[in-house]
C-alpha cells in the first residue's frame, strides 16, 4: 500500500510544478497568439454579419490584399460555428488574472494526471532513479502524447476549421497507444523483429492519416499558426523534461529504494 501511496505523492508533486511551469510558459509563449487569434476570429464575424457580398468575393478581395501562401492562410469569413451568436456561446473566464488562475488549475490536473501515468509505467520498467533518467522519460512521453500525435492534428487556434471531433479523438488515441508500444518495445525488447514491428506501429497511423477538416477557409493568418505550433510544441516539450525530472528528483528523495511494481509484481 505504500507503494501506491508514493506513486500518487510523487505524481502530486511533480504534476503541480510542471503544471505551474506550463502555465507560466503559455502565459508568454501561447496566449498571446491566442489572443491575436480571437481577434481576427471576432473581426471574421463582424465581417460576416455586416456585409452580404458572397464568400467568394470577399476571398478574392483580401487575397488581392495579401497573397495567401498556402490555403491555410486566406483571409476568408471564419466558419460557421465561429460565427454563431456569442449569447450561444458556454461560460468562460474573464480575461487577465482569473483566466490565468483557471489556467494553472487546468494545467495542474492535466500535469497530475501525466505524472501518474509515467510514474507508473516507469515503476514496471524499474522506475525513475535520478533527474536524468526522468529526462528520458519525459522526452518519451513527449514523443508519445505531443509530438507523434502532433504531426497529424497540429494545435490549433480559435476560427481554424478542423475535422469530426470523434475522428480526432479515435486517431489521437490510436496514434498514442501505437507511439507507446512501439518506444516500448524498441526499449526493452532486444529483437530485431520486434524492432521492424515497433517501426511499424509508430509508422502506422501516419499511413493511414489523421482526419482532415472539409476545407481549410479561415480567418487566421498562417504565420500566426505556425508561431502557435512551434510554441506550443516548445512549451511543451519543457513541460515533460520538467515533469520527468521532477519525478526522478522527487522518487529519490521521498521514497528512496522503494520497491517497484515490477519487483511488487514479480
Amino acid at each position: 500500500m505504500n507503494l501506491f501511496r508514493n506513486v500518487v505523492f510523487v505524481a502530486a508533486i511533480a504534476g503541480l510544478v510542471a503544471g505551474v511551469v506550463l502555465a507560466c510558459m503559455q502565459a508568454y509563449a501561447t496566449d498571446p497568439l491566442i489572443y491575436k487569434a480571437e481577434v481576427f476570429e471576432k473581426a471574421g464575424n463582424g465581417h460576416h454579419h455586416d456585409h452580404a457580398a458572397p464568400a467568394a468575393a470577399d476571398t478574392d478581395a483580401m487575397s488581392t490584399a495579401a497573397p495567401a501562401e498556402s490555403a491555410m492562410s486566406s483571409a476568408a469569413p471564419a466558419p460557421a460555428e465561429a460565427a454563431a451568436p456569442a449569447e450561444d456561446e458556454g461560460w468562460a473566464p474573464a480575461d487577465g488574472f482569473e483566466r490565468f488562475a483557471f489556467s494553472v488549475l487546468a494545467n495542474i490536473v492535466t500535469g497530475i494526471g501525466f505524472a501518474l501515468v509515467l510514474v507508473a509505467v516507469s515503476e514496471f520498467a524499474g522506475g525513475i532513479g535520478n533527474w536524468r533518467q526522468g529526462i528520458f522519460w519525459g522526452l518519451a512521453g513527449f514523443t508519445v502524447f505531443t509530438l507523434a500525435p502532433g504531426l497529424g492534428l497540429p494545435p490549433e487556434l480559435p476560427a481554424m476549421p478542423v475535422a469530426d471531433l470523434l475522428q480526432r479523438q479515435i486517431w489521437w488515441w490510436a496514434t498514442v497507444v501505437a507511439t507507446a508500444a512501439g518506444l516500448g518495445l524498441i526499449a526493452f525488447r532486444k529483437s530485431l523483429p520486434l524492432a521492424i514491428l515497433a517501426v511499424a506501429l509508430i509508422v502506422a497511423p501516419h499511413v493511414v492519416g489523421a482526419p482532415q477538416p472539409d476545407n481549410y477557409v479561415t480567418s487566421i493568418p498562417e504565420g500566426l499558426h505556425h508561431q502557435f505550433v512551434v510554441a506550443s510544441t516548445v512549451t511543451n516539450l519543457v513541460f515533460w523534461l520538467v515533469l520527468g525530472a521532477v519525478i526522478g528528483v522527487v522518487r529519490r528523495r521521498f521514497t528512496g529504494t522503494a520497491t517497484s511494481l515490477r519487483d511488487s509484481f514479480a
